[in-house]
């Protein structure tokens, strides 16, 4: 009984780990494994007043995707993100830390963030992501 229940609960563990993070569209090549797409996160990022969260951004590559790849973000009016620009390399790992910020004063509510990466040649991708400013 304990082994069948174990078996459940890791089963629930990897499918539920599974959905926190969203992928974009692929951009670089049609071509099969020369293509990228942008992870975020799935669910809204709680963010207070006054505070800086981290959030991790991810590049998924395809198994031949072999370049650079310039990463855009831009967040609504009312939030900041820190970096707006970065550069990930071919070589370099895929996880790109951003900074969200919420001045003491930001209304509370939904912003969006946005992330769009070009690659050195070939098609752009993009996507979005919530983030949710919350009482301290």
């Amino acid at each position: 009984m304990k082994t069948a229940i174990m078996i459940v609960m890791t089963l629930v563990l990897a499918t539920v780990s599974g959905c926190y993070e969203a992928n974009s569209q692929k951009g670089g090549s049609v071509l099969v494994g020369e293509d990228f797409k942008i992870s975020v996160p799935y669910f809204d990022t709680k963010v207070k007043q006054g505070e800086v969260k981290n959030v991790t951004v991810s590049l998924k590559r395809g198994e031949y995707f072999k370049q650079d790849v310039k990463l855009q973000i831009k967040a609504s009016k009312g939030i900041s993100v820190d970096p707006t620009y970065a550069l990930v390399k071919a070589s370099d790992k895929p996880d790109v830390q951003l900074r969200i910020s919420a001045a003491k004063d930001s209304a509370i509510g939904g912003y969006l963030v946005s992330v769009t990466g070009t690659p050195t040649t070939g098609e752009p991708t993009s996507t979005d992501f919530n983030v949710r400013v919350v009482i301290p």
